[in-house]
């Protein structure tokens, strides 16, 4: 009897099935992946921020009342981001612009404001992040 050697038709398709599968399966994972690395941009520039907001209550007291018209609002304001100590462009990124972000709920007690951030620029993810009063920051996608 002849002895072949190599891999028959049948098992051949059986590993590029697998691999099919394989594929399948992680091409959304990683869709999801860069879509959070996306995301880690706006929350690094929403950190900074909430430190500039705080900041500028610290120096200002709890006690001022303009704080709404000073610091509240898109950071596309030449008062909002002049005041925080920003220039026009210091946020501006490589999925999100400084007019993506907004500043609001600014509470001089506990030195503490929302961010919201809303992509308009191209490449950018879809979907909304807040970093929250507490610290926390979370993205809804509306999908």
């Amino acid at each position: 009897m002849e002895s072949r050697k190599g891999f028959t038709l049948i098992e051949l398709m059986v590993v590029i099935l697998i691999v099919g599968i394989l594929a399948a399966v992680a091409v959304p994972i990683m869709r999801g992946r860069i879509d959070s690395a996306k995301w880690s941009e706006a929350n690094a520039s929403a950190g900074a921020v909430r430190s500039s907001v705080r900041a500028y209550i610290a120096e200002k007291g709890p006690n001022y009342t303009g704080y709404a018209a000073d610091i509240e609002g898109a950071l596309s304001s030449a008062t909002v981001y002049g005041n925080l100590g920003f220039s026009s462009t210091d946020l501006n990124g490589a999925y999100f612009n400084q007019a993506d972000y907004t500043i609001s709920g600014v509470s001089a007690v506990n030195g503490t404001c929302v961010v919201t951030v809303t992509t308009t620029k191209s490449g950018g993810p879809s979907g909304t992040g807040t970093l929250a009063a507490s610290g926390a920051w979370s993205v809804a996608t509306g999908g």
